[in-house]
């Protein structure tokens, strides 16, 4: 079997801001969003996914807002797309869909979480985290557990982490706390750019085994110096940044992939499908579930 986990607030945001939105008039505008996730889960169970989990911010505030107050906030969403976000999670859940809002934590840990227990599983062939979010690039392992951009069809492997970063998954939170991560709202460190903060760690993989003299450096880089010095000013900042960009592996999403296997749909799904202006999704759902077989 092979696993798919879903970012959510990704898709929300995606199925909101689309092309598509702008001319849409079915149903109404506050479920529009929702509507276009809901369909397109659906969609990815009618071309043979089999289990499923999806993984949303039921709060976009988390731990890491305390440790750094730069982090991202909830501010500045429109309030029709701000509105959606918890009648996505009880849409998905109608559906019959494994949904893990998260509170203290991100959709981007359960994501993590989910991806290490899927993957210590001998029945499963291949773990796929549907999200482009470069920071689960640190969830990637070998060909085991890849990530998918849905909206483009790029699958990337270990291989195809080390070509867009230019380091491997493990330095992934490395090079986000050197470069910094706009979306999260921290950063980075001065003067730090994707390819220095790249030929650093390809060769010496995590901050705290870069030589802190760029005479010690055996990798050629452009102010080298300049860049030594502002990392040893700003170390502590940087192995913040780290914290904030790695993604825990212990948020709350059970224990078992047979846990997200899809079964069908629940009863309050034909309501939600009329809600959201499409009907014709319950039957949908009801005809993929007389198909489903128990999966061993």
């Amino acid at each position: 079997m092979n696993v798919h986990l879903i970012d959510g607030t990704y898709e929300l945001f995606r199925h909101f801001y689309s092309p598509a939105a702008a001319v849409d008039a079915i149903g109404p505008e506050e479920l529009r969003a929702v509507r276009g996730v809901t369909a397109s889960i659906l969609g990815m169970i009618e071309g043979g996914a089999t289990h499923l989990g999806v993984a949303t911010d039921h709060v976009i505030e988390s731990f890491r807002n305390s440790l750094y107050p730069g982090y991202k906030t909830g501010e500045g969403i429109d309030p029709v797309l701000w509105s959606q976000f918890e009648p996505l999670e009880s849409a998905l859940d109608a559906l019959g869909l494994t949904v893990w809002p998260m509170i203290e934590f991100e959709a981007d840990d359960a994501l993590a979480a989910s991806a290490l227990i899927a993957a210590a599983d001998e029945r499963v062939e291949q773990v796929i985290i549907c999200t482009p979010d470069k920071d689960l690039a640190q969830c990637v392992r070998g060909r085991r557990i890849v990530q998918l951009e849905r909206r483009t069809g790029v699958v990337r492997d270990e291989a195809g982490v080390i070509e867009k970063f230019g380091v491997r998954p493990v330095s992934i939170p490395d090079y986000l706390a050197l470069v910094g991560d706009s979306a999260d709202g921290f950063p980075g460190l001065p003067g730090w750019g994707a390819k220095s903060a790249a030929a650093l760690l390809a060769r010496y993989v995590h901050l705290e085994m870069i030589p802190r003299s760029a005479r010690d450096w055996d990798v050629d880089v452009r102010s080298a110096a300049k860049l030594a010095a502002t990392l040893a000013d700003q170390h502590e900042t940087a192995l913040l940044f780290r914290v904030l960009a790695t993604l825990r592996t212990d948020a709350p999403v059970g224990e078992s992939v047979d846990d997200w296997h899809w079964m069908g749909p629940r009863p309050g799904f034909a309501e939600w499908a009329a809600r959201m202006g499409d009907p014709l999704m319950a039957e949908r759902a009801k005809r993929l579930a007389a198909s489903v077989r128990p999966v061993r």
